[in-house]
């Protein structure tokens, strides 16, 4: 029988295998001649590429923690305040880094007084003079210095910030998107702050996501098209509400012991939801993952499930975790995973390192890709064993 003390190592093996797969689309988009399915589809086409799967699996990943994380706290009889309160700080620091990140997209190079790489390389360090992840021992003086220099980096690199197509027309941060962490950390605050409000109990986390979904299909169907605050089109808050209600029902069935009904229950929820999404694709704007449509929220939250359960079956029956040893750190530090590619693509800007043709396009570059993702998680598992990693 689980508690909710115990970390699900299953999540640790899905979250690893959506991080090493999000390294690789992020770094295989910079190669030519590849396959189209690997690409992300086109804002204007209907359709799903490999890569409009793995964002999507990570928002669900999310909600996957949060019955758990907030789930614990809640257990312990915390303070409601003292819960939101973490669950604020946790939502800044993603929204933090996903608008400086946003901004590197318009970086001008030639209006700023500090090159691209500059830039990008101090907002890294900042982030993890901030939210490293301090040993316990550590003088506390030394501690607060440390994240108070981090924080005056960070206001440093945004006063010298200059964006824009030209030097005549160059702008200040402004948040555009607001990038891949800061689609996250809104997104989690919404729905983990919902989840403590309803302190976690399965009806209300079902009518949530059924709410969530409703305006999500309104919104792409054209019968409601008003954006709501902090929901949006209801897509992101779908996926890691999805991803809550998935894990919550995990949680009751392993607590009544329903190893055979948990494992048919979610194949069957996953083969729903890309039935669902299929079946409404006609009628909400088709699959398209750059204009969320409940299409692509409903397939990739069907194959989330069904990934999801593979990994079940694999670590916590059959014991196998042991198989995900070698990108193990891609699922217990995550987020360190996701910035070190920043800091190795602005070394490789700066001493104009350039893959050679060959690892640039089509198979070759492929297997670069997958390389560089293997070498990320390399490096972050020794930054690991090192005690070096983020944590919010």
């Amino acid at each position: 029988m689980m508690k909710l003390s115990q970390r699900l190592l299953s999540i640790d093996a899905f979250r690893a295998i959506t991080m090493l797969t999000m390294i690789f689309v992020n770094d295989v988009s910079g190669v030519s001649n590849i396959p189209a399915w690997i690409e992300h589809v086109k804002a204007n086409e209907d359709g799903l590429g490999f890569a409009d799967t793995v964002f999507p699996a990570f928002l669900f990943i999310v909600g996957l923690s949060i019955p758990i994380a907030i789930g614990r706290r809640i257990s312990r009889q915390e303070s409601f305040w003292g819960t939101e309160w973490h669950i604020i700080v946790r939502s800044v620091a993603l929204i933090v880094m996903g608008f400086f990140h946003v901004n590197l997209e318009s970086y001008n190079n030639e209006a700023a007084l500090l090159p691209h790489a500059v830039w990008e390389i101090l907002i890294t360090i900042g982030f993890f003079l901030i939210w490293l992840d301090y040993p316990e021992t550590i003088n506390r003086t030394r501690k607060y210095l440390l994240m108070g220099t981090g924080v005056l980096l960070l206001l440093l690199m945004a006063i010298l910030y200059k964006g824009g197509s030209t030097p005549e027309n160059s702008h200040w941060m402004r948040p555009s998107w607001w990038g891949i962490l800061g689609i996250i950390g809104w997104a989690y605050l919404v729905c983990a702050t919902l989840f403590l409000l309803v302190k976690g109990r399965f009806p209300a986390l079902v009518a949530i996501l059924a709410a969530f979904l409703l305006i999500n299909i309104t919104n792409h169907g054209g019968w409601f098209t008003t954006k709501l605050w902090l929901i949006g089109d209801g897509s992101s808050v779908s996926l890691i509400m999805a991803g809550a209600v998935v894990s919550s029902l995990y949680i009751k069935l392993m607590k009544d012991d329903k190893r055979n009904t948990q494992l048919l229950t979610f194949a069957l929820l996953g083969i729903g939801g890309i039935a669902a999404g299929i079946i409404l694709r006609p009628y909400t704007d088709g699959i398209s993952k750059i204009r969320s449509t409940p299409a692509w929220v409903l397939i990739c939250s069907g194959i989330s499930i069904l990934v999801f359960n593979v990994t079940i079956w694999l670590v916590d029956v059959k014991g196998k975790m042991n198989w995900f040893n070698r990108i193990r750190p891609a699922g217990t530090s995550t987020l360190t995973c996701y910035l070190i590619p920043y800091l190795l693509y602005s070394i490789f800007e700066l001493v104009h390192f350039h893959f050679p043709t060959f690892l640039s396009e089509g198979f070759g570059g492929i297997i670069r890709s997958i390389a560089v993702a293997f070498a990320v998680i390399l490096i972050v598992g020794w930054m690991e064993k090192k005690k070096v990693r983020l944590k919010i």
